[in-house]
């Protein structure tokens, strides 16, 4: 399977997700309510206060974990978000660092880039910025950020030694990242890695636990360390179930 032909898969996906108002990432990605959303972000590890705090339409039922509630961010810094869909972690770091601070979404949807604006104005966020990108060649200068974040969207990618580098070159030195991500505990079946809608829903494209921190070291990042992981089961089938984890990973660039 081509890199371009996953990324057009990807992107067609996720710009229907944006036009539809919402979905669940797992092996399809799929309409769910409102209410449903609210209760896979929670499964996942956002508290009931913080989603209560971020705008409607914000929240999509995306995600495998809550990079925000690690990543120890501080009034004044710089933020990141690496495949910000619809503003969700961006809005919730935006609270954290403060009207010093600035955070920055990137996605290469362009219907999430616009739902993620349009949220953003009509709720008057002026530290939050949504740019047009992919991953793998961020639109952010070299050492001009104090931490990436990203939530589940690292494994969508096909090159993901790529997007490390790529978040190493923009961090300042002593930035750090904070990444919630899927891994497998063992290579998963020829047919998943080959199926289109799996990689949609962030199953195909993840890498084996070890094979995923060792991209991360060789990226340049140092003192990688996998912070919190719980076996992830949302959507997942009954081939898979047990195989899949939810990891948060730290790491800091020297």
């Amino acid at each position: 399977m081509e890199d371009q032909q996953i990324k057009k898969i990807v992107r067609e996906e996720y710009g229907n997700v944006a036009k539809r108002d919402g979905s669940c990432c797992g092996p399809t990605v799929s309409c769910c309510g409102s209410d449903s959303y609210k209760e896979i972000s929670k499964k996942i590890g956002y508290a009931e206060e913080a989603l209560k705090s971020i705008p409607d339409g914000a929240n999509l039922g995306l995600g495998c974990g809550n990079p925000v509630a690690l990543a120890s961010l501080r009034k004044g810094e710089i933020v990141l978000d690496l495949g910000s869909g619809a503003g969700l972690d961006c809005f919730l770091a935006a609270k954290k660092v403060g009207e010093k601070g600035k955070v920055i979404g990137v996605d290469m949807t362009e219907e999430m880039i616009k739902k993620a604006r349009a949220i953003a104005q009509e709720n008057g966020y002026k530290n939050v910025e949504f740019r047009l990108g992919e991953i793998e060649e961020l639109p952010i200068e070299d050492c001009s950020v104090d931490v990436v974040i990203s939530n589940c969207v690292v494994n969508l990618s096909p090159d993901k030694q790529k997007v490390f580098q790529e978040a190493h070159r923009v961090l300042k030195t002593g930035g750090r990242i904070m990444i919630s991500d899927l891994v497998t505990e063992e290579e998963l079946p020829e047919e998943v890695r080959k199926s289109f809608d799996a990689w949609a829903g962030c199953i195909a494209g993840a890498l084996e636990k070890r094979q995923y921190l060792d991209t991360i070291r060789k990226a340049g990042f140092k003192d990688v360390r996998i912070v919190s992981e719980s076996t992830y089961n949302i959507g997942i089938s009954r081939e898979l179930s047990g195989k899949i984890t939810s990891v948060q990973v730290e790491a800091f660039k020297s």
